[in-house]
């Protein structure tokens, strides 16, 4: 998408401000691939050195767009994710004792993954919608939906805002070592679960008895 170039985006943030912030971070974390976190930084630069955006205001316009996307992201995945897991999952060895793991899972640790996968690039555009997928209780996820994405927000613009360019080349090699110690957590987390996967699917039913059934039709 080239008119989301790294050099569109000034163009972009001083002809459209706030709403431009509001729409692309929405996008992303809606799973849409587009550069939320650079338009961020982008924006929060353009505040610093111009003084012609707020920077309160950018960071608020950043953390209703991670909020609202998300939410956009958790309906589809739990009105359309879900239905697609109990009617296709069994051709991918997903078979009913195997969702309700996953689901179990996410009322254990949801709130972790939803929080901290807001400052991963990948989690970032999917937790949201895995979390709706696996029917994490909406209140729950709305909580720790909104305390990451207004925490990486404030990190971010506040951060680019008083350091200037200094956090574009911070914010690569950051992300890139949060992604590997995500990557490990997850490699880890997937051998524990496969070694104590009968264990674990036993407590998902005795949690999660009975049949699952697909969302109501409204």
């Amino acid at each position: 998408m080239s008119f989301l170039s790294h050099g569109e985006l000034p163009h972009l943030i001083s002809t459209y401000g706030y709403w431009v912030v509001i729409g692309i971070v929405g996008l992303e974390s809606m799973g849409i691939p587009v550069p939320g976190e650079t338009t961020l930084i982008a924006a929060s630069l353009y505040a610093g050195t111009t003084h012609h955006l707020n920077i309160w205001f950018v960071i608020a316009a950043a953390a209703a767009g991670a909020i609202l996307g998300d939410n956009i992201g958790f309906w589809v995945g739990r009105e359309v994710g879900y239905r697609l897991l109990l009617r296709y999952g069994r051709y991918v060895r997903l078979n009913e004792r195997r969702i309700k793991l996953g689901q179990y899972l996410f009322q254990r640790h949801g709130g972790k993954v939803v929080f901290f996968g807001r400052f991963v690039a990948v989690l970032r555009a999917l937790a949201a919608f895995l979390a709706g997928a696996n029917r994490m209780n909406w209140p729950r996820f709305l909580v720790f939906n909104a305390g990451g994405g207004i925490l990486w927000a404030t990190l971010y613009g506040v951060g680019a805002y008083y350091l200037g360019q200094t956090v574009e080349h911070l914010a690569k090699p950051i992300g890139i070592a949060v992604g590997v110690i995500a990557a490990i957590v997850i490699l880890v987390s997937l051998v524990l679960l496969r070694r104590h996967e009968a264990q674990l699917e036993d407590e998902a039913e005795r949690a999660l008895p009975g049949p699952l059934r697909p969302p109501r039709v409204k």
